[in-house]
């Protein structure tokens, strides 16, 4: 940790590139940001994730996994170019970490397995990343690995991420004899050393790739034609996006280099052209170009559009130009707790400056907040700063109010920016704490980790006095047990993974709640009839007032929704929250003296109730999309035990020598599927699921679990 302040200076902002390493686990990421760390100079030593040495995985339950958990911020230089780079986690138990990465990154960097492809996580966070509009560069990984094929993959990218690839370098070699990329503007061949003896043991030569040769001719590794071919079409594809370049290279005009990348600049910023780089990062081949392309390619904060927002008086829409000059415009992406300076809030600063020491308004939550200390992060390093300009991500010391998604700006220029939406946890814990001491520390625990990850939910089980955790996977909830363990020092008992069912209704129905109380003096009145209907899968609940003639005063309407609120979050059939609902308050009464606030809010569960009993209840559980990869010997197996599990099986493909077999499965279905996996294919076929929708449990499964209840 840096020692004292240090003095900030405005970075120009053509200048800045604030980019994501995004991918699927295992593809390579963290891998790849150690070797751009090492070759810019950021580190001396390249960090490696078997021997838990890297310096973005800094986590204890990171290096033991060997897989990304929390997205880590780091800055670096390359050619007088400041990069901000965030290095996001692969597993989808942790797509939140990718979500709010991408809503403040201006660009991304897109691993791929040369030998996997396109897998499902790079279809999920090239979608997250549609979502923001971000432009992304390729690279294309792992091309020394057994049965890697670059142009399947650029194949691949085509067809299954529907972009158009823009194939910047090909390989010099195939497989163990890959030794550099033939760039394709340049007309230049790079080559990195072989390894210094057939064992390898300095795989890139003893300088760990950092030099390279830099060769005019075409490598006899590719023919001539072909390089022509690949040319021909990269220039074409420019050309194609630039009418004056186009018009140019009608006319037999060779265009310069330089016009080439101008062009292709602006067609990747326009979301024109995905630019495919490849190399072997563990090899530490390959990571050069690909560094000159986040430079060349992907867009400054000027290249981006003005940041959009709502001014919270006039409800009017207003942009803000990124720009130092103008009033202040952030973003708080990420809260993390330290244990040296308490909490982290990951501000992405869009326009003006942010100062130690000042005060800044929270426009989403409309508090003031102070500036303690403003800190630039390398993983869980810290620099301490004075002063942060727009184009930055920087880490706040200080903020009370704050959470992750709030604006954050200047209170004589109030703006509220798009906040991060999350998706809704699937699956859940029971915990208690093991001594008195434990349950002292449980809510405190169990508070900081809903403030740091928006997909944890946190409940009490009235029935049972049970606290309940819910996430998006078991990975997920294990990680942050394992975290209140070390890090708060809470020690829990853990129940079994539950389901997360709801509830919901098949038809139309209306019911009537009257609650009337007489006790001497005042009394109790409230009644009000409702209407429900179903909602298509996945839109949520709804309550609608069409009360008329003033039969219940609008007073006591906020009252009937609080009251329909918690009755649906409660559950009416097994104590599962009733979603997918419209509750419409059509009649009702009330009483000049008696009713009240709360008489019409047990009013409203109680119409809640009786009317949903009459709309044909049912549970509704969460499918899963599966993606399992297995040896051809065992998909006979493994088709048979998914179709036991209730799986719909929609295909399956080959990749390689293996098949993957996708399918559709209910999650209570899947309690321990990794073990079983393992157990039926010897331990060679592996898979992956994400969340896809929520659909009617079968009748008799429905029995089943109510009789548990």
């Amino acid at each position: 940790m840096a020692e004292g302040k240090t003095k900030s200076r405005i970075y120009p902002l053509d200048r800045i590139r604030n980019i994501g390493i995004i991918a699927h686990i295992d593809a390579g990421k963290t891998t790849t940001t150690e070797r751009i760390l090492f070759y810019t100079g950021k580190t001396y030593k390249i960090g490696d994730i078997d021997e838990g040495t890297t310096q973005m995985d800094w986590m204890p339950q990171e290096r033991e996994r060997g897989i990304t958990i929390v997205s880590a911020a780091t800055t670096t230089f390359w050619k007088d170019i400041r990069i901000n780079i965030i290095d996001t986690p692969g597993h989808v138990d942790f797509t939140a970490e990718v979500e709010r990465s991408l809503r403040v990154l201006d660009g991304a960097v897109t691993i791929l397995d040369a030998e996997e492809t396109v897998q499902s996580q790079t279809e999920t966070v090239w979608r997250q990343a549609d979502k923001y509009q971000v432009p992304r560069i390729i690279f294309v990984n792992k091309i020394d690995k057994l049965g890697a094929d670059f142009y399947k993959t650029v194949e691949a990218v085509k067809n299954r991420l529907g972009v158009k690839p823009a194939v910047m370098v090909l390989p010099i070699g195939v497989e163990s004899t890959f030794r550099g990329v033939y760039d394709l503007l340049a007309e230049e061949a790079y080559i990195w050393a072989r390894p210094l003896s057939p064992g390898g043991e300095t795989p890139g030569g003893d300088d760990m790739g950092a030099k390279y040769e830099v060769k005019k001719e075409i490598p006899p590794e590719l023919s001539p034609e072909k390089v022509k071919e690949y040319r021909h079409l990269l220039v074409e594809q420019i050309a194609e996006t630039d009418e004056k370049l186009l018009e140019k290279y009608l006319n037999g005009e060779k265009p310069t280099v330089e016009e080439l990348k101008k062009a292709l600049r602006q067609a990747v910023v326009n979301y024109q052209l995905v630019p495919i780089y490849t190399g072997t990062s563990l090899r530490n081949k390959g990571v050069q170009p690909l560094l000159d392309a986040i430079v060349d390619y992907l867009p400054s904060p000027l290249d981006r559009p003005p940041v959009e927002g709502v001014n919270p008086k006039t409800g009017e829409k207003e942009t803000r130009e990124q720009e130092t000059s103008v009033p202040l415009t952030g973003l708080a992406f990420k809260i993390q707790l330290d244990p040296h300076v308490g909490k982290l809030y990951y501000v992405r600063i869009y326009s003006g400056t942010l100062k130690a020491g000042s005060y800044i308004y929270n426009s989403s939550r409309d508090k003031q907040e102070r500036i303690g200390r403003l800190l630039l992060m390398h993983a869980n390093q810290r620099e301490e700063v004075d002063e942060a300009y727009a184009g930055e991500i920087v880490a706040v010391v200080g903020f009370k109010e704050t959470r992750t998604g709030d604006s954050i700006c200047d209170q004589t220029h109030p703006i509220v920016l798009e906040g991060i939406s999350f998706p809704e946890p699937v699956i859940s814990l029971a915990i208690e704490p093991k001594t008195k001491s434990d349950q002292e520390k449980l809510g405190y625990a169990l508070q900081r980790i809903m403030e740091e990850d928006p997909t944890i939910h946190v409940k009490s089980d009235k029935e049972t006095g049970q606290t309940i955790i819910s996430g998006i996977g078991e990975l997920q909830l294990d990680v942050w047990i394992d975290r209140m363990r070390r890090e708060m020092s809470v020690e829990t008992n853990v129940g079994a993974p539950q389901v997360a069912y709801k509830e919901t209704v098949k038809r139309n129905a209306e019911g009537e709640g009257k609650y009337i109380r007489q006790t001497g003096g005042r009394g109790q009145y409230g009644h009000a009839l409702l209407r429900v209907e179903p909602k298509p899968r996945g839109e949520g609940w709804e309550f609608v007032n069409a009360i008329k003639g003033g039969a219940i005063p609008s007073d006591f309407i906020p009252s009937i929704e609080k009251g329909t609120k918690e009755a649906s979050a409660n559950g009416v059939l097994a104590g599962f929250p009733l979603t997918d609902i419209k509750i419409t308050l059509f009649d009702g009464s009330y009483h000049e003296v008696d009713s009240s606030d709360i008489a019409f809010q047990i009013a409203g569960s109680m119409a809640l109730q009786d009317a949903v009993k009459k709309a044909d209840m049912v549970l509704i559980e969460p499918i899963m999309k599966v993606e399992v990869t297995t040896p051809d010997e065992f998909m006979g197996d493994v088709i048979g035990d998914l179709s036991a599990k209730r799986a719909q099986i929609l295909g399956t493909s080959q990749r390689g020598n293996a098949t993957v077999i996708i399918a559709m499965v209910p999650l209570a279905e899947l309690s321990g599927y990794a073990t079983k996996l393992r157990s039926m294919s010897q331990g060679r076929a592996s898979y992956y699921m994400e969340p896809s929708h929520y659909e009617e449990v079968p009748r008799n499964i429905q029995e089943q679990i109510l009789t548990k209840k």
